[in-house]
Parts: C-alpha cells; sequence; structure tokens
C-alpha cells in the first residue's frame, strides 16, 4: 500500500521526501525483512500473552518422550505471528498488481485459515472437556476433518494452477540465438508466441520472444526445460491444463502435509522453512533478472523479480517466529503456521518453475512424510501376515524415532536444519551443473 501510495504521489507531481527509494525493490526488500522480524519479535510478545490469557494452549500426548511434560500448556496458534509477519511487510511495500504477488496471499490467506480453523475447533474440544470435568485426550480432538483440510487443499491446488496456465501475464522470456529475420521461429509443443522485444546492453543486442507455455525446470539436465504438455499425445495437447492443475493440487497438498507432519520439535519446521525460503529467494531473483537469467541459460520470468518482497518477509517471519519457538519454545505456531508454510513453499516453487526440485531442497519434508508412510504401510503388512504389526522406526515421523533413540530435540532440529542447507546448495548447484 505504501508502494501504490508514494507511486500515485510521484506521478501527480507531489515530492514527499524519501518516496522515491520505493521505487527500488531491493529497498523494499530489506524493510520487508526488517519489517517482518520486528512485528514477529515486538508483535509476537503480545500474542503469546494473549493466547496464555485465554488458555489456548497445547495439550501433549503420552508418548514416553523425553520433555513432554514440560511442553504441556504451551500456547499454540503462534501461526497468527508468522502470518503477520508475512502478510503486513508484502501489503505495505509490495506491487499488488503483480499475479504472482497476489496469489502468494491467497496462498497464504487460504491455507492459514484452514489451519486456523483446525486448530480453534481443536482449542474448543479441550475446552469443553474441562468444563465437563473429563480427560482430554488429543487423539479424539475434534479438529477440522482431514476431507476438508484436503478439500481445501484442492480448491487452493485449482486456483494456482489455473491462474498460472490462462493468465496472460503469466508468461516467459527466451533469447532469441543468431539471426531470425529470416524465416519463423519454431516453437515447442504448447508454446504460444505472445510478443518479441530487444535489449540493448552495452551495445550488445539482444532480441527475446515471449511465449505462454506450461514449462518447469528439469535439475541436472543439459535441455534442463520440460514441457507439461509431452505428458499428452499431440491429438489431447488443448487439455494439457488438467494434467498441469492436477500435478499442482498434488504437489501443494503434499507439501503442506509434509510441513505440518515435521512440526513436531521446537523449532524444526520454523527453521527448516526458514532455509527453504532463503533457497526459492535466490531461485525467485535469478529467474526476474533478465540479464544474469541470460548468463545462467535459464527461462526469464517478467513481474518475478517484485515476488522476492514477498520471500524476504517470508524469511524475516521464520526466523522472528524462532525467537520464540527455538528450544525451549514459548509458543508453537499449530497449524494455523505449518500448513501455511507448507502451501507457500509449494506455491513459490511452483510460480518460479523449480517445482521438479522440491524433492531436494524440500528434503526434511519429504523424508518425514515416507517414514510415516513407511511405517504405517509396514505394521499394516505385518499385522496381516503375522498377525501382529511390526514398526521399522521407533516412533514416525522421523524426529520422534531420533528422540526415542536419546538425542535431545535441539540437537535433531539443527541438524535438520543442516541437512536442508546442504540440500538447498545442491539445488542452487543445479542453475550451473547440467
Amino acid at each position: 500500500m505504501l508502494f501504490h501510495l508514494f507511486e500515485w504521489l510521484n506521478n501527480n507531481g507531489i515530492k514527499f521526501p524519501g518516496s522515491g527509494v520505493f521505487q527500488f525493490s531491493t529497498f523494499r526488500l530489506m524493510l520487508a525483512v526488517i519489517l517482518s522480524l520486528l512485528i514477529t519479535t515486538v508483535y509476537g510478545k503480545r500474542v503469546i500473552r494473549l493466547l496464555q490469557r485465554n488458555q489456548i494452549g497445547e495439550s501433549v500426548r503420552q508418548l514416553g518422550l523425553a520433555g513432554e511434560e514440560a511442553k504441556k500448556g504451551t500456547p499454540t496458534m503462534g501461526g497468527l505471528i508468522i502470518l503477520a509477519g508475512i502478510l503486513v511487510p508484502t501489503l505495505l511495500l509490495a506491487d499488488l498488481t503483480k499475479v504472482y504477488v497476489r496469489l502468494m496471499i491467497l496462498s497464504t490467506v487460504w491455507l492459514g485459515l484452514i489451519g486456523f480453523l483446525d486448530d480453534y475447533l481443536k482449542i474448543r474440544a479441550r475446552k469443553r472437556a474441562k468444563a465437563k470435568g473429563i480427560e482430554y485426550k488429543k487423539k479424539d480432538a475434534d479438529g477440522l476433518a482431514g476431507k476438508f483440510k484436503i478439500i481445501g487443499q484442492v480448491l487452493l491446488g485449482v486456483i494456482i494452477g489455473a491462474t498460472l496456465y490462462f493468465n496472460p501475464n503469466v508468461v516467459v522470456k527466451r533469447e532469441i540465438v543468431g539471426s531470425k529475420s529470416q524465416g519463423s521461429i519454431v516453437y515447442g509443443r504448447g508454446e504460444h508466441k505472445v510478443a518479441e522485444d530487444t535489449v540493448v546492453t552495452n551495445g550488445i543486442t539482444q532480441r527475446f520472444v515471449t511465449v505462454k507455455t506450461p514449462i518447469t525446470t528439469i535439475p541436472f539436465v543439459k535441455n534442463h526445460e520440460f514441457n507439461y504438455a509431452k505428458l499428452l499425445p499431440q491429438k489431447w495437447e488443448d487439455y494439457t491444463y488438467i494434467v498441469y492443475i492436477l500435478i499442482v493440487i498434488f504437489i501443494i497438498t503434499a507439501v503442506s502435509n509434509g510441513a505440518n507432519i515435521t512440526d513436531g520439535l521446537d523449532g524444526l519446521a520454523t527453521g527448516v522453512s526458514a532455509v527453504v525460503g532463503l533457497g526459492l529467494g535466490v531461485f525467485v531473483f535469478v529467474s526476474g533478472n533478465v540479464f544474469i537469467a541470460d548468463y545462467l541459460n535459464i527461462m526469464y520470468i517478467p513481474n518475478m523479480g517484485e515476488l522476492s518482497i514477498f520471500v524476504a518477509a517470508f524469511v524475516g517471519a521464520c526466523v522472528g517466529f524462532l525467537w520464540y519457538n527455538a528450544y525451549p519454545a514459548q509458543v508453537f505456531m499449530g497449524d494455523t503456521g505449518s500448513l501455511a508454510l507448507g502451501g507457500i513453499i509449494a506455491s513459490l516453487a511452483i510460480i518460479v518453475r523449480k517445482e521438479l526440485l522440491i524433492p531436494i531442497f524440500c528434503l526434511v519434508f519429504l523424508v518425514e512424510n515416507l517414514s510415516v508412510m513407511i511405517q504405517v504401510a509396514y505394521f499394516k503388512y505385518t499385522r496381516k501376515k503375522y498377525g501382529e504389526g511390526r514398526r521399522v522406526f521407533l516412533m514416525s515421523p522421523l524426529h520422534h524415532h531420533y528422540q526415542k533413540l536419546g538425542y535431545h530435540e535441539s540437537k535433531i532440529a539443527v541438524r535438520f536444519w543442516i541437512i536442508t542447507i546442504i540440500a538447498i546448495v545442491m539445488a542452487l548447484v543445479t542453475l550451473k551443473l547440467r
């Protein structure tokens, strides 16, 4: 809003001291980080006190884990702090006319509301049990039914997928190498020319063609672009949008649930999300800069640069929330935060066309998800075959397995952060290694 205010003042010849700096995205990016940090640390303390006064505390299942009793009553729904740290700087500093910024705001609010509703219903059930004088058990929580969570994630996937496929402002640019003045340019399947323009840099003239195409990046491959139209026979090419939307739905559902499962130790999901956000920020920056994209030989995505303000606010909010969420946690994010964090990461990866890199930079989320799936599948298989269920891990998700082995939860969290840093470096290497 401040961006649009100063833009309007400048367009109308009204000079306001310092308003000129808002034209530079780098200034707004740094300001977004500072503002999100201030919101999450200063405003966050007030939210924690409010949650404590309203007895919005976490219940703890008796799992035989070290330190679980100490967590009982710790305020939950702290994801509200993260949401505020993301949305306020974005609304104030970003260009809200950009389709990518709007999509990320939608993803944040949408999944944040789903998680908030789930947390609210659980807390209400807890208070009712207390009022009736009966023992509350977390497994009996009247939270939002899983099917409704899935429906919400699917609807968000449909909106994001359809927007990215059909919106005329969602395009990519490619450099035209060699003389194309004679003859026509040959496009890949599913590609449609939108415009052609020329850029002169240091006396070097470059010609670019803007195309509307459903493509993504394949890691570690020389011809590193993949067109979703190739998944269907050529005669069914007009239905590529269906395949694309289904893929978007799967990614958003998987990553948001992965973040939700990972949020089981103090600071674990928050720290991992902050590191992943930094990595995605690099992809946003290089893909939104025509010169860097040309140097790295990657697709240039117009209007992508403005998304860096959102990413900066996202990283700042995660780091600021760690102030209270690191061991010993003073507040838990709840589903309000974990579902939103996963959805944001998935949406960013899809928008920047790096969704095939998700298994690399979201390695922790993937492994946590797989540990639960393997544990459940093996338990059911052995129960059917031998009459009793057996386990692969001492407990799932994976971070609880290491707790059972005697590792302190802060050590587990930090090591998972380190693994994520390594994964992010590997993902960034794909910019040059192919």
